[in-house]
């Protein structure tokens, strides 16, 4: 039996990137049918998008625009090319978001993810993501059925049913968040029912701390982990490498600098921007607000693709002084107008009863001209007053952390 889904996950990084460029042009021009990327992307020709260096350049589009732009022109904010009509099904997520699914086989690419953790065909699965209104339940019910699984559309709660379901189905697989897995188990085992028949597990949706995995671990249950999001599906996973997580195919990840479109140095601590090359779903540089860093080389598991950390926080600092509002974006215009710092991070804290700043500037060669300079730039950006603080470089965490809040609740 094969280690991988298909060809695709071991063919060399370079041959990835040349067919992942090739077809980007003509995702641009489906991405441009639609209103939104029509007056985004205007006066870009995208036969020349066809690296990422070219990519870099296009506008990047915010998550959390999206609540704006879908109530100003729903249902799809003017960012979907087809009609509502021609989807197979049309969710909702909180914002509200509208999100469409696509027709074809596994619209959420999540077939390689259960791959990954170990499932395979004529599996039976118990999915207990939601099927209500949003997409969870449906995107790991399609990706198990395009994996050629069997799929018990279960969903969070009611486990006294789940058990009768499950000492029916001996379903081998589990899909949820790894909270009910634990909740799952924990009820299992005070009712005496047997969920033993459950060996592998696809997580996501909640946090998987190394306690909880070690828990589930010792219960027999091997449990990977995926990245996904309702409007992308499966991003990132899990392999039995154990070492980060692996980009999925037919997507282009960046990691940018928080409050930017600008890509950071591999291995630094930065925000996911994504573009899919979904024709009939297009997304050109969505910026997602979550954090991760890049790892470096192959992943043992033989997959080729980029690795990332998994989810190390959020990118969205936003932070409010002395009632006003200081942004990230506001941080990093700071080094773009000073190009001989390093990392930047700004200080919130307390000073009696008032609030201060001190912006921390990684820099080699620190003069008293350039901390007034800096000065200067903070207080015109922000305008407020704060601190200049210039220290060694590589003093500073990457963390990818633009803005750090100190203040005591």
């Amino acid at each position: 039996m094969t280690d991988h889904f298909d060809a695709q996950e071991t063919r060399p990084p370079a041959e990835r990137e040349a067919d992942l460029f090739s077809r980007l042009p003509a995702v641009l021009r489906k991405a441009m049918a639609a209103p939104v990327y029509a007056e985004r992307l205007n006066g870009i020709d995208p036969a020349e998008v066809n690296s990422r260096a070219a990519l870099a350049r296009l506008p990047v589009l915010r998550k959390s625009d999206l609540p704006a732009l879908h109530k100003a022109s729903p249902p799809f904010g003017g960012l979907v090319p087809g009609r509502p009509g021609s989807f197979g099904r049309l969710f909702t997520s909180p914002g509200p978001i509208f999100e469409p699914e696509s027709v074809h086989a596994d619209p959420w690419r999540g077939a390689r993810a259960l791959f990954a953790a170990g499932f395979r065909p004529h599996d039976v699965v118990l999915n207990t993501f939601s099927y209500h209104l949003t997409p969870g339940g449906f995107i790991f019910d399609a990706s198990a059925r395009a994996l050629g699984c069997a799929v018990i559309p279960a969903g969070p709660g009611n486990t006294e049913a789940q058990f009768e379901l499950i000492e029916a189905y001996r379903p081998v697989g589990y899909s949820g968040t790894p909270d009910f897995l634990k909740i799952l188990l924990d009820a299992a085992a005070s009712a005496g029912r047997d969920v033993s028949s459950i060996k592998r597990a696809l997580v996501s949706g909640a946090a998987f701390p190394k306690s909880l995995q070690d828990e589930i671990k010792s219960r027999g249950v091997d449990a990977y982990q995926a990245f996904g999001t309702a409007d992308l599906g499966l991003i990132a996973f899990e392999t039995p490498a154990r070492e980060g997580m692996v980009v999925n195919e037919d997507l282009i990840m960046e990691i940018v600098r928080p409050g930017t479109g600008d890509p950071v140095a591999e291995g630094d601590v930065g925000e996911i921007v994504v573009t899919s090359l979904d024709p009939d779903h297009p997304w050109i540089r969505l910026a997602l607000g979550d954090l991760t860093a890049a790892l470096p080389g192959r992943s043992p598991c033989g997959r080729s693709n980029m690795r990332i950390k998994g989810w190390m926080g959020r990118a969205d600092q936003t932070t409010k002084v002395k009632g006003m509002f200081v942004r990230p974006e506001q941080v990093a215009e700071i080094g773009k107008r000073h190009p001989a710092l390093g990392r930047l991070r700004l200080v919130v804290s307390r000073e009696g009863e008032t609030d201060a700043m001190t912006l921390k500037c990684e820099c080699s060669s620190p003069s008293e001209a350039l901390r007034g300079e800096i000065t200067s730039t903070l207080r015109a950006l922000t305008k407020l007053g704060g601190a200049v603080e210039l220290v060694a470089a590589g003093s500073l965490p990457n963390d990818g952390k633009a803005i750090s809040d100190e203040r005591k609740p």
